[in-house]
């Protein structure tokens, strides 16, 4: 057995069952349940449309590489979110599809890290996506965690992190939009890093899959292909991006994405992953470029967030430390109590699900940065949305 297998962590909704073990919710009350990061708003029709008039491709296998129809469109995607120069991304050395980005991002660390090499470390905020976590761990590299805390707006300090780390870092996870701060990197941070990439010689594995949800139209987040291009590193190098259809176009269950950046490191990661019988369906393929064409079920769902977060925060904010996020569909709140006990009151009383934020964090510096706070994902309907910030408020008055 793998070494580090034992160094895994139970995953958040096995504690969070745990903690829950033996509580019944109020009777008479539908339960509400803002723990799972899982769009409920329908999938658009033109998605489930292409999906049933290409069901007859279940009778041939597809390739690791996907077809070139799709690599085509999410390139052109790319091109026209990001600003980028007409023909800079190739989509036949430059992306490559996934079936979502949990198993790519994984994977992706199993290529990367190279065990020989002295003590190797991977970078990544805290708290942050445990794929992450053991992604590193298992395949023989060290997490380096960098605080998100109120006092950095919840961004990865990347100033923080040691000269000495650095030089031993081969991979740099950042999660921009943040999962589960919703803080945004800017052009400028993203630039910084991509500086000590080239100093250091790491990649940054970019988790953008919250890129699609932010809530000012006129500022969407930038991107690490959009900064590299602008830097004058037409090839991207370091850089590979991790994008996915389950939060842009409320398709979870589809499980497509796409990874995309330096030519050699996308075809090196095809290449592994001829090994892992991990090809994206003929249908999916097919519903996946109808959504990656589509801009305007994309700018309908903001919208919708939008609202849900305008009515959530107006409630909310006088009675607890929450502000409107940047980006993202995840209100990450600070309250003075203990955030389990909380969750668990939360849940017994009112019928609420949240998840604790000191289970996204770990104490890798002193203290847990998830502790004493709480992530809610606003994924549910407007009305139950609503519903849940009233209870939560209520809660927080007989408290």
């Amino acid at each position: 057995m793998n070494q580090a297998f034992p160094r895994l962590q139970t995953y958040p909704f096995e504690k969070l069952a745990a903690l829950r073990a033996g509580i019944e919710p109020p009777a008479g009350r539908t339960l509400i349940d803002l723990t799972i990061g899982e769009p409920k708003h329908p999938t658009p029709q033109l998605i489930t449309a292409a999906l049933a008039a290409n069901l007859a491709a279940t009778a041939r296998y597809p390739t690791t590489a996907g077809g070139m129809d799709l690599r085509a469109s999410v390139a052109a995607w790319l091109t026209r979110r990001y600003r980028l120069p007409p023909a800079l991304v190739d989509p036949a050395r430059h992306v490559i599809p996934v079936n979502g980005t949990r198993e790519a991002l994984f994977a992706v660390a199993q290529l990367l890290i190279d065990r020989t090499r002295e003590r190797p470390v991977v970078v990544m905020p805290n708290p942050c996506y445990q794929v992450y976590e053991g992604a590193a761990l298992l395949a023989g590299a060290e997490p380096w965690y960098v605080d998100c805390t109120a006092a950095t707006a919840y961004l990865p300090d990347y100033d923080s992190v040691p000269e000495s780390v650095w030089a031993r870092c081969q991979l740099v996870y950042a999660c921009s939009p943040g999962n589960p701060t919703g803080s945004v990197l800017g052009a400028g941070a993203l630039a910084r890093l991509l500086e000590r990439a080239e100093r250091h010689g790491f990649v940054i594995a970019a988790d953008e899959c919250y890129a699609e949800i932010y809530l000012d139209e006129r500022a969407p987040p930038p991107g690490l292909l959009e900064v590299a291009a602008a830097a004058g590193n037409d090839g991207f190098r370091h850089c590979l991006v991790f994008h996915s259809l389950s939060k842009r176009s409320n398709a979870p269950g589809l499980r497509s994405g796409f990874v995309a950046g330096e030519a050699r490191l996308v075809q090196d990661f095809l290449r592994y992953r001829t090994y892992h019988g991990c090809a994206m369906p003929l249908y999916v393929q097919a519903a996946s470029i109808a959504a990656w064409n589509d801009e305007e079920h994309v700018r309908a769902n903001r919208a919708i967030y939008r609202r849900k977060f305008d009515a959530v925060v107006g409630i909310l904010a006088p009675v607890l430390g929450v502000s409107r996020p940047a980006a993202g569909f995840y209100l990450w709140a600070a309250i003075a109590a203990d955030d389990q006990d909380f969750a668990r009151e939360l849940y017994a009383h009112e019928a609420v699900a949240v998840l604790p934020g000191s289970y996204l964090g770990r104490a890798a510096h002193g203290s847990n940065p998830g502790a004493r706070h709480l992530r809610m994902a606003l994924v549910a309907g407007e009305e139950q949305c609503i519903e849940a910030a009233e209870r939560i408020r209520h809660h927080l008055g007989s408290r």
